[in-house]
C-alpha cells in the first residue's frame, strides 16, 4: 500500500552523485617544492642583477669621461687606491676595484701623480697604473737634532737634487720663517724634522719652504707666538733654547728639567755652559770636549760668552719645542750625566753638582 500524503515512489527520491571525488589537500613536500623553487628564481635573479652590476662597475656604460688627476701618496694599499680612485670618479666602486685587481693579479703599484679618465674601464685604469706615475715622488726623512749642513746632505741624495743648491737657498733670504728676527737670513733650526713626500718637479727652494712651513705650523699649534708671556723670551729665542734641549737630552723626562736649567741660568747672569753649542761652533763633529777647545772663540762657545747662542744649533722636533715652551718648575743651575742610558742628574748647589760629577766619571760617563 503507498504512502497516500506523497504521491511520488522512493524511487523518485534525489540520488547521492556516484561520479563526485573529493581531492586530497596537497602534500607538504609539495609546498615545500614550490617555495624552494621560488626561493631559487629570486636567488637566480638576484645573483643576475649582481653580475650585472659588477659588470657595470668593471665596463662602465656609456662614453668615457673626461681626464682627472689623482695622486697615490707612498704605502697606499690597493683599497686606499680603490677609494682615492672611486672619490675622483674613476672607477664606480671601491671594492670592485680591489677584487679586480686581485683577480687579475695586478700590482702593487707606484705612488706618485696618474692621470686617468673617468668612467673608465677597470681595465684600462690598471694598465695606467701599472705603466707608472707621470711624476714619481721619493722621500725624505728628517730625524729630530740634525744641523742645516746636515739635512742639506740628505736633500742632496734625492735623485737630482744638490746640497749645496739646497743650503744656498736657505741662506739667501727668499725662503723665511715667522720665527725669524728682522733681517735674519739664517734658516738653521727652522727646518721642522717630518718625513717629506719630494715629486721629481720639486726644487730645492721648494723643499725647503714645505720644511719651514711646517715648522711654522708645529710652532704655532704649540702657541710659540706666547713665549714672552710664557718664558720671558722672544719665539726665535726660544726656539734656540729647544735646540739645546735636544741636542743636550737624552731621554724624554729630562727635556723639561734642562729647559728649566737653561732658563734659570740665563736669570742668574750666569754662563751656560752647555756642551752641544761649543761642539756645533767647532763644526759639529767632535763627541766630547777638549779643554783647549773651552778657549775657543766661537760666538757659540757658552764656556765663555754669556747668553743664548746667535742661532739654534739644530732642528728641534716637537717634544723639544714643547719643552721650552713648557719647562718644568724647579730650582735647578746644573745637570751631569748618571747613568748609560743618557739620563741626567740635576743639581741646585755647585757642591752637588761636584759630587754628582765625580760619581759619573767614576762610571766612566765623563
Amino acid at each position: 500500500m503507498t504512502d497516500a500524503s506523497d504521491g511520488r515512489d522512493a524511487r523518485d527520491a534525489p540520488q547521492e552523485d556516484d561520479d563526485y571525488e573529493e581531492f586530497p589537500e596537497p602534500r607538504r613536500g609539495h609546498r615545500a617544492l614550490a617555495v624552494f623553487l621560488v626561493l631559487l628564481v629570486g636567488l637566480l635573479v638576484a645573483v643576475g642583477l649582481g653580475v650585472r652590476w659588477v659588470d657595470r662597475q668593471i665596463h662602465p656604460p656609456g662614453p668615457v669621461g673626461g681626464q682627472v688627476a689623482v695622486t697615490i701618496p707612498p704605502g697606499s694599499s690597493t683599497m686606499r687606491i680603490g677609494e682615492l680612485l672611486e672619490a675622483k670618479g674613476v672607477v664606480g666602486d671601491a671594492r670592485v676595484f680591489r677584487w679586480y685587481v686581485r683577480l687579475l693579479s695586478a700590482g702593487p703599484f707606484e705612488a706618485g701623480d696618474f692621470t686617468f679618465r673617468r668612467r673608465d674601464d677597470m681595465k684600462r685604469v690598471i694598465d695606467v697604473l701599472e705603466r707608472g706615475p707621470d711624476v714619481r715622488r721619493d722621500r725624505i726623512t728628517i730625524p729630530e737634532g740634525l744641523t742645516l749642513e746636515q739635512i742639506a746632505a740628505r736633500v742632496g741624495r734625492l735623485p737630482g737634487r744638490s746640497a749645496e743648491a739646497f743650503k744656498q737657498a736657505a741662506v739667501s733670504g727668499r725662503v723665511r720663517s715667522q720665527l725669524q728676527p728682522p733681517g735674519a737670513t739664517n734658516l738653521e733650526g727652522l727646518l721642522y724634522p717630518d718625513t717629506y713626500y719630494v715629486s721629481d718637479k720639486d726644487t730645492e727652494l721648494e723643499i725647503l719652504t714645505r720644511m719651514v712651513a711646517r715648522f711654522d705650523q708645529v710652532a704655532g699649534e704649540l702657541g710659540y707666538a706666547g713665549a714672552p708671556q710664557a718664558v720671558g723670551r722672544s719665539p726665535y729665542e726660544t726656539v734656540i733654547v729647544a735646540s739645546m734641549v735636544e741636542r743636550e737630552a737624552k731621554v724624554p723626562e729630562d727635556r723639561a728639567k734642562i729647559a728649566r736649567v737653561i732658563y734659570n741660568r740665563l736669570q742668574g747672569d750666569m754662563l751656560l755652559q752647555v756642551d752641544a753649542t761649543l761642539i756645533y761652533g767647532l763644526g759639529g763633529n767632535k763627541e766630547r770636549l777638549l779643554n783647549s777647545d773651552l778657549d775657543s772663540e766661537s760666538p757659540y762657545n757658552t764656556y765663555r760668552r754669556k747668553g743664548l747662542p746667535p742661532t739654534p744649533i739644530a732642528s728641534p722636533g716637537r717634544a723639544a719645542l714643547q719643552a721650552a715652551l713648557a719647562p718644568e718648575p724647579g730650582p735647578w743651575l746644573y745637570y751631569v750625566l748618571a747613568d748609560q742610558d743618557g739620563r741626567h742628574a740635576f743639581a741646585v748647589t755647585a757642591a752637588d753638582f761636584e759630587r754628582l760629577r765625580r760619581q759619573a766619571q767614576a762610571k766612566g760617563l765623563l
